[in-house]
């Protein structure tokens, strides 16, 4: 699939913040969503200095797989999802470190995915661009961010059902939604990537929930992205 070389990412923190600042005006918050027949479930591996990324392509509703991208396993060759890592750990940040072996393996898929969704953060950012938002914005594809932890905003108590959810707010702003997605769980980080609204970002997540905490595309793209490195 095309990828949008938007700029380098061999670059400082100073001016990775700098890039963030200037691309999140191009983020759209809005539903694009068409006919919704495949979604991929994207999560990067970090062994050593080799950032794996896997891609995993399912056929919506039913989830069946159709297709994996990521590392060819441990041969010491660097594979289509395989990349050095060269920006350092820095919360905010991640998109930088992760992003050219999400890119590369997204360069090598044979099916185009209708939507993404990124073990990661979108709008739910103390920039409003987080990895899926930049991603998002590099694949020109709707996306929405998962995560599994909160990196900024506060938020009510949420219920224990599964299927509940309450607004994650940054002041006055609501940047994502708590979700719970099974009972009694810890809840999901929900958030606008690009090109969806965040009751359609909330509704993917859930219609791809199989009986685990993650959405089964993530979870799947987990267990590719780190079983690549053995």
């Amino acid at each position: 699939m095309h990828i949008h070389d938007l700029h380098p990412w061999d670059v400082s923190p100073a001016e990775a913040i700098r890039l963030q600042e200037q691309l999140r005006g191009q983020v759209v918050a809005e539903n694009h969503l068409g006919d919704l027949r495949t979604v991929a479930g994207v999560d990067v591996a970090v062994t050593g200095d080799v950032a794996r990324a896997a891609v995993v392509v399912l056929r919506y509703p039913e989830l069946d797989l159709l297709e994996v991208a990521c590392a060819p396993g441990p041969t010491g060759m660097v594979g289509a999802g395989e990349r050095p890592v060269v920006f350092p750990y820095i919360p905010g940040l991640l998109a930088f470190r992760e992003a050219p072996a999400i890119l590369a393996a997204c360069a090598d898929l044979r099916v185009e995915p209708d939507l993404f969704l990124f073990n990661g953060h979108g709008l739910a950012h103390p920039r409003r661009m987080g990895l899926a938002c930049h991603m998002g914005l590099c694949l020109d594809k709707p996306a929405v961010g998962c995560a599994k932890s909160r990196l900024c905003g506060e938020h009510g108590e949420l219920p224990p059902d599964a299927g509940t959810w309450v607004p994650l707010h940054d002041g006055p702003e609501t940047i994502g939604a708590v979700l719970r997605t099974r009972l009694g769980a810890a809840p999901v980080y929900v958030s606008v990537g690009h090109k969806v609204d965040l009751p359609s970002a909330v509704r993917a997540v859930l219609a791809t929930v199989r009986g685990h905490r993650l959405p089964e595309p993530c979870r799947l793209a987990h267990r590719a992205a780190s079983e690549s490195g053995r």
